[in-house]
């Protein structure tokens, strides 16, 4: 099935390059202008993506995010934010506030592929495995849902990512490159501080029936998955 992209951008130039870049790529590619269409694009029907500039008119990147969030419907579209912004406190920011990765512009045709290809693969459907349950922790790859005691657990696209390579490579420690490598994927290039904010995001879903504490950081290694705590 064809992935359907939409692209927030208010800049007309920028917003037709990107849609006709994913044209040429495969992919379906629905453009909104300002805060108000997007909302409106959200829902018609649901996209598999969201490439979504920090600056709209009638509103930000960041509030957008934020509603998605709030939406059952919405909360877990992956969001790759856009953005003009080269300081790493402001790219923080966007990771924090839900978005899964950004590109920085200028960029090129290649970088935006190899960014859309790299967020669609690590969130594809794991169907052919098994429920995993690790000291009351379910995960579902199936269904992508995560409970514990009854209780579903919110957390975005990114972090069942990590949370289900923690869960499949328990017990051993990985440092922040080997955990790019292996859940975000060679192809692109991300910082380390990214691994940081997602795990932050991580623990702070987990917090329900103290699975927080699974996640440990390993002083001056990396991070490491045990229920031994």
């Amino acid at each position: 099935m064809v992935k359907r992209i939409l692209v927030v951008e208010d800049e007309v130039p920028i917003r037709e390059m990107v849609c006709f870049i994913l044209e040429q790529n495969g992919y379906q590619a629905i453009g909104a202008e300002d805060y108000d269409t997007a909302i409106r694009r959200l829902s018609e029907p649901y996209p598999d993506l969201v490439l979504l500039d920090w600056m709209l008119p009638g509103g930000s990147g960041t509030q957008l995010i934020r509603q998605m969030k709030r939406d059952n419907n919405t909360k877990t579209i992956p969001v790759i934010m856009l953005t003009a912004r080269t300081e790493e406190e402001d790219r923080v920011r966007g990771l924090d506030v839900g978005a899964d990765d950004y590109i920085t512009k200028p960029f090129s045709p290649k970088e935006l592929i190899a960014r859309v290809k790299a967020v669609l693969r690590r969130l594809s459907p794991m169907e052919a495995e098994d429920i995993i349950d690790m000291d009351g922790l379910i995960l579902d790859p199936s269904s992508h849902r995560v409970s514990s005691q009854g209780q579903d657990l919110e957390m975005g696209p990114t972090e069942f990512k990590l949370l289900h390579f923690f869960m499949t490579h328990p017990e051993r420690v990985y440092s922040r490159e080997q955990l790019l490598n292996y859940v975000w994927g060679t192809d692109v290039y991300v910082e380390d501080r990214t691994v940081d904010v997602h795990i932050r995001r991580l623990r702070k879903a987990l917090e329900i029936g103290n699975h927080d504490k699974m996640v440990q950081t390993v002083r001056g290694t990396g991070y490491r998955f045990s229920i031994r705590y």
